[in-house]
C-alpha cells in the first residue's frame, strides 16, 4: 500500500504520535529555536512533526513526494508552504535556518548526495535535526521494504557522511524506543549538525 492510499489513516497511530512528539521534544532540547526561525521539514508527510514545531518558529516548508501525505498536512493551520517534491530536486528561492525530518533517511539511496544538497539548503549557522532508525535486521517495516534504502544507520556512517560534506559539530544521540507487534524494540536516533559561518 502506498503511501498516499495510507495518507488518512497515517495520524490514528498512537506509536506514530508517540514518535513525533519525542522527535520534537528532542529536537527543542538540542536547538534553541526561535519566532523568526524558517525551517524545511523533509519528508513531512502529515505534519506529524511539523504540526509540533511549528508553534516554536517563524514558519515551516513541508516537502514530501506524496500529494496525499501533503493534502492531510494543508489541514494545519499555521504558517506552512508545501511542496511535493523528492528532497534532491527541491531548489528553494532563500536558504533556510534549519531542517528537520523524522523516519525519512532511510528512504533515500543517495545519502551522500542528501547531505551535499542539505547544505546548500541551508544558510550559514543552519541545522539539520533528523531522526530515523538505529541498525535493525530489516524487520521493521511491516508492510515489507520496497522504497527502504537502508535499514537504519550507525553514528559513525552519519558523522562521516556530514563531516565529509562541510558540516560540523554532528552529535548523534537515541531519543526514543518503539516497540512493535512482532515483540521487537527499534531505536531512534536524532542525528544534528550545524553548516559552518563560512564554508
Amino acid at each position: 500500500m502506498s503511501f498516499d492510499q495510507r495518507a488518512k489513516t497515517w495520524d490514528a497511530s498512537m506509536r506514530r504520535q508517540a514518535l513525533a512528539t519525542a522527535v520534537a521534544n528532542a529536537i527543542k532540547e538540542k536547538i534553541a529555536l526561535n519566532n523568526s526561525m524558517r525551517l524545511l521539514d523533509m519528508g513531512a508527510g502529515t505534519g506529524l512533526l511539523t504540526r509540533r514545531i511549528l508553534p516554536h518558529v517563524q514558519s515551516i516548508t513541508a516537502v514530501d513526494t506524496s500529494k496525499g501525505m501533503l493534502e492531510e498536512l494543508k489541514k494545519i493551520e499555521g504558517a506552512i508552504e508545501t511542496y511535493q517534491s523528492d528532497i534532491l530536486s527541491y531548489t528553494p528561492s532563500e536558504p533556510f535556518d534549519g531542517i528537520i525530518s523524522s523516519m525519512t533517511l532511510h528512504h533515500i539511496e543517495d545519502t551522500n548526495g542528501l547531505f551535499k544538497h542539505l547544505l546548500k539548503l541551508l544558510k550559514p549557522n543552519g541545522f539539520i535535526a533528523i531522526a530515523d532508525l538505529a541498525p535493525e535486521d530489516g524487520t521493521f517495516h511491516t508492510h515489507g521494504n520496497e522504497g527502504v534504502f537502508h535499514f537504519g544507520f550507525e553514528e559513525s556512517t552519519l558523522k562521516r557522511l556530514a563531516e565529509t560534506n562541510g558540516f560540523i559539530n554532528s552529535d548523534y544521540q537515541i531519543i526514543h524506543t518503539i516497540e512493535k507487534e512482532n515483540n521487537r524494540s527499534y531505536d531512534i536516533f536524532l542525528f544534528t549538525a550545524i553548516k559552518p559561518s563560512s564554508t
